[in-house]
């Protein structure tokens, strides 16, 4: 073989690393570019992203305090509903036992009939 036409052993080696180092500077390059070009857009969906978490977290916010206001409400209305059948019950005794009694009667005759 003449030495002319074969590479030699240091040729081969050298050349490809020096592509791969070129390569890997543009590939690096093109990298950066790209992310420094991306940036805005991925501040901007963060930002839009705080905002719907903002707002969720605030309508969360006023959907507990929406429904504490009501238990607190409900909770009133059962202890003036307690209140006033107690009060019922104490001044009319013998009207409660015939309540009672068609309200068992009525719902005997549903279990039975079926």
């Amino acid at each position: 073989m003449d030495s002319q036409n074969s590479p030699s052993i240091g040729n081969d080696v050298r050349t490809p690393v020096v592509r791969n180092v070129d390569t890997n500077v543009g590939v690096h390059d093109t990298i950066n570019s790209v992310s420094d070009a991306s940036r805005p857009a991925l501040d901007r969906v963060a930002s839009g992203a705080h905002v719907v978490v903002d707002r969720v977290a605030g309508v969360a916010m006023h959907a507990a305090e929406t429904i504490g206001s009501k238990g607190e409400q409900l909770k009133s209305a059962q202890q003036r509903l307690v209140g006033g059948t107690r009060g019922y019950m104490q001044q009319h005794p013998l009207a409660l036992l015939g309540i009672v009694f068609v309200a068992g009667f009525v719902a005997g005759r549903l279990v039975w009939s079926r």
